[in-house]
């Protein structure tokens, strides 16, 4: 469904305001239905279409850009939108999940520098688009440094079936949605080598680990990585066969090579992007980060699933967490 103004004729509410929604895939679709239900006008456009962006932001009415596209095209977008005329009001949204490689920049980060006079929230959490799609319960998180434009777009998308939480984090509640992409990878070949319940609640809580090093390092708040948008994100993508990144390990620990898995699926696997561009963050920083160390090995072809979980178990003993306060032994 592209290039089409989506309305629900069940809705009560009838809204002037329109939001566009930039990427007609599962998960731009999904949003848009939700937008929808709740009565605003919803042009859905996808870059593969025969109507020109400007055409559909030419409404003066356009409350909320909202992109869904794929990492790779987020800076191209962006660039097009930039020589369009927008309202000064208009709020971007981003629900798109990676890194750019050349700068390691988060889907915010260019969005906010394309619009540094435009507020920019993210759009993270729990949320396969297939179930989704089936009006089945869910909940996320929008997060930005603008009180008021977070809360805009709470309203836009809450429904009885999709429950949205505000955050002041957004780049915690980004980086807990991109980083959960890796664990969930690792979290594949875990249950292909059949591994077992016990290994993989060991491989989930220690991602997590990972992902508030990283996240800290970042600037990002513990605590949002306990939310939504970390845990509860990292929950859902480490134990669905709906999730692309967790096929990806699957289908890796079943002997597939890495060319074919990505041929064979329905969308990007952002998380192999995400952990090459996290390799360079944490030799740059000086992070530790074994799990997705190994991720990165075995996507490179550098080591067997059976080898990286040797390594993982191998490693040198140490306490379970970095400078834990403990009281003085006499």
């Amino acid at each position: 469904m592209t290039n089409s103004k989506i309305q629900n004729p069940k809705s009560k509410i009838q809204n002037s305001t329109s939001v566009v929604i930039l990427g007609a895939g599962a998960w731009g679709t999904a949003l848009a239905k939700l937008a929808a239900i709740n009565g605003y006008h919803v042009h859905l456009w996808s870059r593969s279409d025969s109507q020109p962006l400007e055409k559909v932001l030419e409404n003066e009415n356009v409350q909320i850009v909202l992109s869904a596209i794929s990492m790779k095209g987020v800076r191209d977008v962006a660039s097009v939108v930039q020589s369009l005329p927008l309202a000064p009001q208009t709020i971007f949204v981003t629900a798109t999940k990676g890194l750019e490689p050349q700068t390691t920049y988060t889907p915010s980060q260019i969005w906010q520098a394309t619009f540094p006079n435009h507020p920019v929230v993210v759009l993270s959490g729990p949320n396969l688009s297939q179930e989704i799609a089936q009006e089945l319960p869910a909940a996320t998180v929008v997060a930005s440094k603008s009180t008021n434009a977070a809360q805009t777009v709470q309203l836009v998308f809450s429904s009885s079936r999709f429950r949205v939480y505000t955050n002041p984090d957004p780049v915690g509640v980004e980086l807990g949605g991109t980083l959960k992409n890796v664990i969930a990878i690792a979290a594949g070949v875990c249950d292909g080598l059949h591994l077992g319940t016990n290994a993989k609640a060991a491989l989930v809580t220690r991602g997590l680990t990972e992902m508030v090093r990283i996240g800290n390092t970042l600037g990002a708040k513990t605590e949002t990585f306990y939310g939504l948008s970390g845990l509860g994100d990292l929950l859902a993508t480490c134990n669905s066969p709906l999730s692309r990144n967790y096929q990806v390990g699957y289908q890796l620990a079943h002997g597939k090579t890495l060319t074919g898995v990505l041929a064979s699926l329905p969308g990007t696997a952002e998380g192999v992007n995400t952990c090459r561009v996290l390799m360079e963050i944490a030799q740059q920083r000086s992070i530790a980060i074994p799990i997705t160390e190994q991720v990165y090995q075995l996507l490179e072809g550098e080591v067997t699933p059976k080898q990286a979980l040797d390594k993982l178990m191998l490693r040198d003993v140490k306490p379970e967490f970095d400078n834990f306060p403990t009281e003085q032994m006499w």
